[in-house]
């Protein structure tokens, strides 16, 4: 546990900056789901949920929650799916 005043801030600022992070990967990873869902089961707008999860892929590399690789690779397998559904 620190014992300097600035440190101790620092622990607090570091758990709710986790707890944000935390809330933009999960919201993150339900709009992939719910993307994927809408791609198997040929309900929907698939390439609207499609567009949706990937805007969100994009917010969440923009704010530094997903490396850009990693983006564009989630990205693209949700392309590639969609694609290969048509």
């Amino acid at each position: 546990m620190p014992n300097i005043k600035s440190a101790k801030k620092r622990v607090k600022v570091i758990a709710t900056k986790a707890l944000h992070n935390k809330s933009v990967e999960s919201a993150l990873k339900t709009e992939i789901k719910k993307a994927d869902l809408a791609i198997d089961t040929q309900a929907g707008d698939k390439a609207d949920t499609v567009r949706v999860a990937m805007k969100k892929i994009d917010q969440a590399a923009a704010k530094g929650i997903l490396h850009k690789n990693t983006a564009a690779r989630r990205k693209s397998a949700l392309a590639h799916k969609l694609n290969a559904a048509n």
